[in-house]
């Protein structure tokens, strides 16, 4: 199991364990992140491009995951997600340059297409 796939199922299984233990805790945090990502002044795709920032900034893994997937799931494009990565590295310095390789990995994943044809030129 890559770590992407690792990550995918500790996410599920945290999210099972979590529900059903009926965490208070853990339902008002999904219906924060509900009403934090509902469109509103600023639509999802762009939210999410923000959270990928974020995550970039803060080394979350799991979180660079989960937003470049979603972004991309609400419309944004590889050029979009890349210019919200290099926010999140400007905002963080040389350290999130670290953070940004895990980034392109997701980057990669998400759009293959993308990445086959930056290896053709």
């Amino acid at each position: 199991m890559d770590r992407l796939e690792e990550l995918n199922e500790q996410r599920r299984a945290a999210h099972r364990r979590l529900t059903e233990l009926k965490s208070k805790v853990y339902a008002g945090f999904l219906e924060m992140e509900r009403a934090a990502f509902a469109g509103g002044a600023l639509p999802k795709r762009t939210k999410e491009l923000i959270a990928v920032g974020i995550s970039v900034r803060i080394n979350c893994e799991s979180c660079m995951q989960w937003h470049i997937e979603q972004a991309a799931a609400a419309g944004s494009s590889l050029e979009e997600i890349l210019e919200a990565i290099e926010v999140g590295i400007e905002m963080g310095g040389g350290p999130a340059t670290v953070s940004a390789r895990f980034a392109l990995t997701v980057l990669d994943r998400t759009f293959p297409a993308s990445m086959e044809d930056a290896e053709a030129t």
